[in-house]
């Protein structure tokens, strides 16, 4: 395996619209983010990944595209952009931008073509289908609910949108959306950023022949997005856009890929496949969804032998062939220590802690996202109209209002659970007004418990997340082991505890955490404590084989 930069670098995730407002507007902007850069070099990052800061209608918070070389006016202009790019290489930190190319807004000037005539010459920039027996064209359903058809009345067709009606899917068949799309891209890393992730990129391609879902039931809010991924084309083109465009830059590329199989992962990324350098999957991510045909909705705590099993089946499927990307958090999950780890008073500083060292020492790229180096949780909003998220606005008319599968308080205690808004409250900077975000009205209410969790109060506290997460950035420039390392689960079945091992060169490294608020006695292979030295732990003092509530500690020992 040819080592890489991308391969050591730590990546932090920016929720532009939450992460600091400097003109109290009350929404996020690019000089907000430039303000806050020393206190992500701080951090120890390596590169910032931006959710999309172009210009679009927010019908999906900015993933809904209507012009790719322009800046959203709310979050500043392009000369706000170049600033931060030049300030953020000065410090030593690399930009990643997000790349939404599966879908547009339909304020794209494309679509907005597209639609006005049959034989316009952007008709095929989109799929278009006649009605089928005066209905949709296949049974395929959206990501936010109904059928992914919408009927466009000027030209009798529909056209296929697998996220919002706002957000159309484009025809990458036609070979004059790709080499639009890679001109773009060219255009952004000619400018100077440093990489791409690409939003659904496993979408791209769809069969033609369009068949029906044989999983689809839109009582159960489920989504054809598997249907639809992994399409007959798709390593054909990304096979071409990483021999026009990526292979020319020295960047760090990431595929969002819902659903994929360890074996499609290979091809997406394997070191040889000359497509992307890693992949998201999700099947940790979508642990504890519904058991009861809801989808994502549910309360359910995810079972951690199951976890586990997930976890470690990627990172020995894909080692020493392709390039894991570790990850708890981001835009569109709620907050890890609220899900997996105990977001009450008492156990919140050490059980993000261990969920830190847990994922933090596996191999693979880590990805923080805003506001997990300080532990935020989960929100409980009381009222349905404090949420912003379209699709759980569209999951409650669906569920409650609609089929009345739920009721307002069960839907409620799902949002609170499950709401892609979890992650998108404010950035909890101090305990002034609205947690230091903003002076104004803020686009989404601020979590209320900003006054005992935020940035300057992690800063004064020399034993808070903030500094955990920084000395295990530190340990991972320090020790390759924590990079390269190979890996090994210990007691598998085991529902409490989750220990691995790492080996590279002559050293093994051994990581240890209680995922319960019980103090545990159990025994580690053996493993020569007096002989070791402990990297890190969340605990002052070492019981030995004593595992006290949400502890977690690394050992290094060299054979």
């Amino acid at each position: 395996m040819e080592k890489k930069w991308w391969q050591e670098a730590i990546v932090y995730q920016v929720y532009p619209r939450s992460f600091q407002d400097s003109n109290d507007d009350g929404i996020g902007d690019i000089r907000g983010i430039i303000q806050r850069l020393p206190y992500l070099k701080t951090l120890g990052i390596d590169v910032i990944w931006l959710s999309p800061i172009y210009q679009s209608p927010n019908d999906d918070n900015g993933y809904d595209i209507s012009d790719y070389q322009a800046i959203q006016p709310e979050y500043g202009t392009m000369a706000d952009f170049n600033t931060l790019l030049k300030e953020a290489h000065r410090l030593g930190l690399k930009l990643m931008m997000d790349l939404v190319v599966n879908h547009t807004s339909d304020e794209h000037f494309w679509f907005k073509e597209s639609r006005k005539a049959k034989d316009n010459p952007y008709r095929d920039y989109y799929i278009w289908k006649d009605a089928k027996n005066g209905e949709v064209p296949n049974n395929w359903a959206s990501d936010f609910g109904g059928s992914a058809w919408a009927w466009d009345a000027v030209t009798q067709q529909y056209y296929l949108h697998l996220f919002s009606k706002k957000q159309p899917d484009l025809n990458w068949d036609n070979p004059k959306v790709r080499a639009e799309i890679y001109q773009m891209m060219t255009w952004w890393l000619e400018k100077g950023v440093d990489g791409f992730r690409m939003d659904v990129i496993n979408l791209i391609s769809k069969d033609q022949k369009f068949p029906n879902d044989p999983n689809v039931n839109y009582q159960n809010h489920s989504s054809s997005m598997e249907m639809a991924a992994n399409g007959p084309k798709v390593h054909h083109y990304l096979k071409e856009m990483n021999e026009k465009v990526l292979s020319k830059f020295d960047i760090i590329t990431v595929g969002e890929t819902p659903g994929v199989t360890i074996e499609e992962a290979k091809l997406y990324a394997g070191f040889e496949s000359n497509e992307l350098q890693m992949i998201f999957q999700f099947e940790h991510a979508v642990i504890d969804d519904s058991t009861e045909g809801l989808g994502k909705w549910s309360n359910r705590r995810a079972d951690l032998v199951e976890l586990k099993q997930i976890l470690s089946k990627w990172q020995i499927g894909l080692h020493n062939e392709a390039w894991n990307s570790l990850y708890w958090n981001n835009h569109d999950r709620p907050r890890v220590v609220s899900r997996f780890g105990n977001d009450n008073e008492e156990y919140h500083n050490r059980s993000a802690k261990m969920l830190a060292s847990t994922l933090h020492f596996m191999q693979g790229t880590p990805y923080i996202f805003q506001g997990e180096e300080i532990g935020m949780t989960n929100v409980a909003f009381d009222n349905i109209e404090d949420y912003q998220d379209l699709d759980t606005l569209n999951a409650y008319q669906d569920l409650v209002v609609e089929q009345k599968r739920l009721t307002h308080d069960e839907m409620l205690e799902y949002i609170h659970h499950s709401s892609r808004d979890n992650a998108r409250t404010p950035m909890q900077w101090n305990n002034q007004q609205n947690a230091g975000f903003t002076n104004g009205r803020p686009w989404l209410e601020v979590n209320p418990n900003y006054d005992k969790i935020n940035v300057e109060k992690a800063l004064f506290n020399p034993t808070s997340i903030y500094y955990y997460y920084q000395k295990i950035n530190q340990l991972r420039k320090e020790y390759p082991i924590i990079v390269y390392g190979d890996y090994e689960l210990i007691d598998p079945d085991n529902s409490k505890t989750f220990v691995y091992r790492r080996k590279f060169n002559n050293q093994q490294l051994l990581v240890i955490s209680n995922f319960t608020e019980e103090t545990l006695e159990t025994d580690y292979c053996n493993f020569d404590f007096e002989s070791s030295k402990r990297l890190i732990s969340n605990y002052s003092d070492d019981l030995g084989k004593t595992l006290r509530p949400y502890e977690s500690k690394v050992y290094l020992i060299n054979d």
